[in-house]
């Protein structure tokens, strides 16, 4: 969705001119298919020696779930935070010290949690030879995360491509792009007000 002139509150507190839901493309049986089949094939591509599937919370468990269904390996999610009753578990499933994880998330935007990620499963014995995604919004923190961190992410599209793309089926006019061009270049310090375009 595109609001400019009515930003999103993201999580993190940021205004952004833009929100994209991947969860609602659960419910497009021939979408969701699509993207479990291209997830996968990256997957195969990219990490053949993956021995689990682990998805970060919240919004990837569905897709994770599917993608490892489809290439027949287990399957674990990470919570944000250790459950507070119970075994108290950070991780979900049955997941062994030793083995070759690939983290699946529905999109990134600073790399927080998916670097947090990572970092539990490491801890938790596991090898991450990497993270798959849908999208993501190609902020410049997040591609320095990931190469201090050494984790290599994979997607199925970008931000850039998106901004194209909604250009080109008349979501969003040309001159319009500059907008979230802006926003995109300070997201953290971006308000309607201080960045319009002339």
């Amino acid at each position: 969705m595109f609001q400019p002139e009515r930003p999103f509150l993201w999580g993190n507190g940021w205004n952004a001119p833009i929100y994209n839901d991947n969860k609602i493309t659960l419910s497009y049986p021939d979408v969701r298919r699509f993207l479990k089949v291209e997830l996968s094939r990256l997957i195969l591509e990219n990490f053949p020696d993956a021995e689990v599937v682990a998805s970060v919370a919240m919004g990837s468990i569905a897709m994770g779930a599917l993608v490892a269904d489809t290439l027949g390996l287990p399957f674990v999610y990470l919570r944000n935070v250790p459950k507070d009753h119970g075994l108290e578990n950070m991780i979900e499933g049955n997941f062994k010290p030793g083995q070759k994880v690939v983290l699946i998330e529905d999109l990134v935007s600073t790399g927080h949690n998916a670097i947090k990620a990572m970092h539990e499963m490491q801890l938790a014995g596991g090898e991450v030879l990497g993270m798959v995604a849908m999208f993501t919004y190609e902020f410049e923190e997040a591609i320095s995360s990931f190469n201090e961190e050494g984790l290599q992410l994979l997607t199925l599209t970008t931000f850039n491509a998106m901004l194209e793309a909604a250009v080109e089926t008349g979501c969003i006019k040309p001159g319009d792009a500059q907008v979230f061009e802006l926003w995109h270049d300070d997201p953290e310090n971006w308000t309607p007000e201080a960045l319009k375009v002339d």
